[in-house]
């Protein structure tokens, strides 16, 4: 992979990482479009590294509070009522399906799940979940009702994002407009049930990048770069979007992007593997 295709490919990632409309999509799509080799999930998971340090920096307030306050009601039992204290431990029961279905389907997410067939199809699909989800949703719920059974729901709406097309973002945010909670709620705790996952398959990841078949250290960190600034400010204009808009011009772009692709890969323009 040359310079240039690493940091357009950082500059997509922290494009689409964030919105509901599936970064590791995006990258193997813009990939076959220009004629480039699949990044691959190493490189894909490698770069969420840059852009999941944009949700470190940007809710590092809120991550403070949550991780100091989670590890002193561990030996300080009047703490555990503490929204904070819950709050970690939601994460972290959210972040166990994604953790066992990445284990059991390693090579599966690594190969058959990156068939643009299947990447269009999931666009399309949860697209219209999606869409339906926000027109349905009473919108109302803030991110203090959060539980444990909710928790463990909008975790298993994340893990559906570890196939290319269905976006960690928009399944959990889905998963939260369901449950009744505001489009910000759902949000918010999307990205912050996203850290533990993200940062744990990029660091796995790493060990990769620079073998023989791999993407080479420069490029990948340079990518990493780009993700972390693109994605900084892509957070920040989607909360402010989302608490004033629906979803719909999201669901209206994948649903054309997933025809398009379906388009390409009937007439012979794009092979699916």
């Amino acid at each position: 992979m040359s310079w240039m295709q690493a940091l357009v490919l950082g500059l997509v990632q922290g494009l689409t990482e964030f919105l509901p409309i599936s970064s590791s999509a995006h990258l193997r799509i813009t990939s076959a479009l220009l004629g480039w080799d699949d990044p691959g999930a190493a490189f894909t998971a490698v770069t969420q590294l840059g852009t999941e340090s944009a949700v470190l920096l940007y809710f590092r307030r809120d991550l403070w509070r949550i991780v100091s306050t989670w590890l002193r009601s561990l030996v300080t039992p009047s703490l555990r009522d503490d929204p904070a204290a819950r709050m970690g431990w939601y994460v972290i029961a959210g972040t166990v399906p994604i953790a066992v279905l990445g284990v059991l389907f390693q090579d599966a997410i690594e190969t058959q799940a990156r068939d643009l067939r299947l990447i269009a199809a999931s666009l399309i699909v949860f697209g219209l979940v999606l869409g339906a989800a926000d027109r349905v949703a009473p919108n109302r719920r803030p991110l203090e009702e959060l539980s444990t059974p909710h928790a463990l729901t909008f975790g298993a709406a994340q893990a559906l994002a570890l196939v290319p097309g269905v976006s960690r973002s928009g399944g959990t945010i889905t998963a939260g407009l369901l449950l009744g909670y505001t489009r910000e709620a759902a949000a918010r705790y999307s990205f912050l049930l996203a850290v533990p996952a993200v940062l744990a398959s990029g660091l796995l990841e790493l060990t990769k990048i620079g073998d023989q078949s791999g993407t080479a250290w420069g490029p990948t960190l340079g990518a990493m770069v780009v993700a972390f600034v693109v994605g900084y400010l892509t957070i920040a204009w989607l909360l402010r979007y989302i608490a004033t808009h629906r979803f719909t011009g999201f669901v209206v772009y994948r649903i054309a992007l997933g025809v398009l692709l379906l388009t390409l890969l009937a007439t012979g323009a794009m092979a699916p593997r």
